[in-house]
């Protein structure tokens, strides 16, 4: 049974362009942990399978993490810079372009940081919620 969680394609995920930004070594780890929280949950009850589903769906994947952090810090630049002084303004005169591209080349300063300390994309985290799901399917079909 843990044979065909392991297999569930990552095809998507090999293509993904934060993945192509990312250390080989980040990535393989990673991957290490997607499989091992695969593996843990391969044998468990479907009630139990059922609740790591739901934190994978609370899961925020990297993207949403930078984006959100960067909108919020250029945010807080422009009413910083309108309000007390103009300086500020260079906060989202730095912010904003690395949001670009981070956007178009799925890089930005803070991604290597992030996945070093485990942050996965969208497709890692689905990648383990559709082994689950396989799982939790075979676990109420025997």
């Amino acid at each position: 049974m843990s044979h065909s969680l392991t297999a569930v394609s990552s095809k998507g995920v090999a293509e993904d362009r934060i993945r192509r930004a990312t250390a080989p070594e980040l990535n393989q780890q990673i991957d290490r942990q997607t499989d091992a929280n695969i593996l843990h949950y391969a044998n468990a009850l479907p009630d139990v399978i059922e609740e790591r589903i739901e934190e994978l769906d609370r899961e925020w994947d990297i993207e949403r993490t930078l984006e959100v952090n960067g909108v919020g810090a250029a945010l807080a630049g422009l009413v910083l810079g309108t309000t007390v002084n103009k300086k500020w303004l260079i906060v989202p005169g730095v912010i904003l372009p690395l949001l670009l591209n981070f956007s178009l080349r799925g890089w930005a300063p803070p991604v290597p940081v992030l996945r070093h300390l485990g942050m996965r994309t969208r497709s890692e985290i689905n990648r383990e919620r559709t082994a689950l799901l396989a799982s939790k399917g075979d676990a109420a079909g025997a």
